[in-house]
């Protein structure tokens, strides 16, 4: 059932009267796309996250660490009339003008449009079924909150899930709700997020506002590599598919996101954006006793860099207005892995688990020929013997993980960052040798665009884990300052980041 007429009416003339868009995250994480569409104009009003230290990082950030935003909460047993009282924020339905967020995509994996049909009519109808029900749930906020525009975040493998576009299944059920909805894919090097990060972006504005969905123009160019290429070739391999490049309402379509201009400013690279942090010398601090096993706390400090590392994107980082840094930097630990530091010293750019075995080998036997100049010849496959290769050489196969590690280079954006940099973080190992580390904690929040005064809960491995599974702040602040010019009438330069970076982050 759609929306009552009036509800609608009401939220766009209080936009148009000039109140911020109230937006609720779902899916919220720490607060990735919160952040790029508070700092785009919209007001942050509520979230939904069932990860206790995601749900604490949101509700610190966005609202000053109070108790009930601050709360987990898993969305298949929070209504939205319970989440709105919890939050005194009034009936829900009038509560919110934005829903963003990003439900897992394995949610439908292999069911059908018939089936999503049928979800969209009878809301009740598979709430048994696991594969189904945070979609379920998400559309069921759409239906009780009316509100006048949806984004979805999610990977690239949307478009082409098990054989199933599961991105036009949805903008049909939305656009049976009556929005306008478009999907497309937008990365994020060319909208000033120094990594190259493919997300699909699916966007749904109510017919009263808009017939048609703007998406962001690119800030910034970058020739994409290959992999990256062949990757978004897969994806769009459905999208692209006659069939659906209109659907049977006429409601929701794959639409090709704006190209970037190689006259554009070049893309963030990864030395611009982390090059000013201090430098952890991780066999010096091995050596010393200042890097030891344990947890790794978010309490310490250490100075920044020197002031002449500094840049656009440095100082956007540290004076986001709302989110401005200190005299020291924070949360910069790392990972401790004493028998990989020597290995990482000696990749060179670019290089990979297969490059990174073979040295270890080349260490071991330069350790064996040290042992048999000294009188200790040691017997191949002896318990010694495996024992110190075991110091010196991984235990992954070749085969199997060749692209488990992966030395940074300093003059292009950083590769996509995942979750499991909570687990190990050779997927981002530092580009400088001296350092021959893993990136830290605050080293990945830069390569993802949270600015330096942007706190998270728990200890170094959630923190890593907040930070992958999130939404870049800079790309969800293009696809928001398109979204507002739409919602408010207005007519917005999508393609304002570059000199935003120097103005609305620093705060000018």
């Amino acid at each position: 059932m759609s929306a009552e007429p009036k509800v609608i009416r009401q939220k766009i003339q209080r936009l148009r009267a000039g109140a911020k868009a109230r937006v609720l995250d779902l899916f919220s994480g720490c607060g990735g796309i919160s952040l790029g569409f508070q700092a785009a104009g919209y007001e942050i009003v509520a979230a939904i996250e069932s990860d206790p230290d995601a749900a604490r990082s949101h509700g610190l950030n966005f609202h000053g660490g109070e108790d009930r935003h601050s709360i987990a909460r898993d969305i298949t047993s929070t209504s939205p009339d319970d989440l709105a009282k919890a939050l005194e924020l009034g009936p829900a339905s009038a509560a919110f003008d934005v829903i963003v967020g990003g439900p897992p995509c394995q949610a439908f994996a292999r069911v059908g449009r018939s089936k999503l049909r049928e979800i969209a009519e009878h809301p009740e109808a598979f709430r048994h079924d696991p594969r189904a029900r945070l979609y379920i749930e998400y559309l069921n906020y759409v239906e009780a909150c009316a509100p006048l525009a949806v984004v979805i975040e999610n990977v690239p493998d949307m478009l082409n899930h098990g054989g199933h576009n599961l991105a036009a299944e949805i903008s049909e059920i939305l656009a049976g709700k009556g929005y306008v909805v478009r999907y497309t894919l937008l990365n994020a090097a060319f909208y000033g997020v120094p990594q190259m990060r493919e997300r699909m972006i699916l966007v749904a504005i109510r017919r009263e506002l808009a017939n048609d969905v703007d998406f962001p123009a690119p800030s910034h160019w970058i020739d994409l590599p290959s992999g990256y290429q062949g990757s978004r070739a897969v994806a769009l391999k459905l999208a692209t598919s006659a069939d659906l490049l209109v659907s049977s309402t006429g409601g929701g379509a794959y639409k090709a996101a704006p190209e970037p201009d190689e006259g554009l400013p070049p893309a963030i690279t990864t030395e611009q954006a982390i090059g000013d942090l201090p430098d952890i010398l991780a066999r010096e601090l091995l050596v010393t006793g200042d890097l030891r096993r344990g947890t790794r706390r978010l309490d310490v400090s250490l100075p920044y860099g020197g002031l002449n590392r500094q840049n656009e994107y440095v100082k956007a980082m540290r004076c986001w207005k709302g989110f401005e840094g200190v005299s020291h930097v924070r949360d910069h630990v790392i990972r401790y892995l004493p028998r990989d530091y020597r290995i990482f010293a000696g990749l060179q750019p670019g290089d990979q688990y297969p490059e990174a075995h073979r040295y270890a080998l080349e260490l071991f036997q330069a350790e064996l020929r040290r042992l048999e100049a000294t009188g200790q010849w040691l017997a191949e496959d002896s318990e010694e013997w495996k024992a110190i290769k075991a110091k010196f050489v991984p235990p992954y196969d070749v085969n199997k993980f060749p692209n488990k590690w992966r030395k940074m280079e300093a003059s292009a954006p950083a590769r996509t960052l995942l979750a499991h940099l909570g687990k190990d973080g050779y997927s981002h190992i530092h580009y400088d040798s001296r350092q021959a580390r893993p990136i830290s904690v605050r080293e990945a929040a830069r390569l993802q665009s949270f600015p330096d005064g942007f706190r998270f809960a728990g200890t170094m491995n959630p923190a890593f884990r907040q930070i992958g599974n999130a939404v870049p702040p800079l790309l969800a602040k293009a696809v928001a300052t398109a979204l507002r010019g739409q919602l408010f009438g207005e007519d917005v330069d999508t393609n304002a980041d570059a000199g935003e970076l120097r103005a609305v982050e620093a705060g000018r």
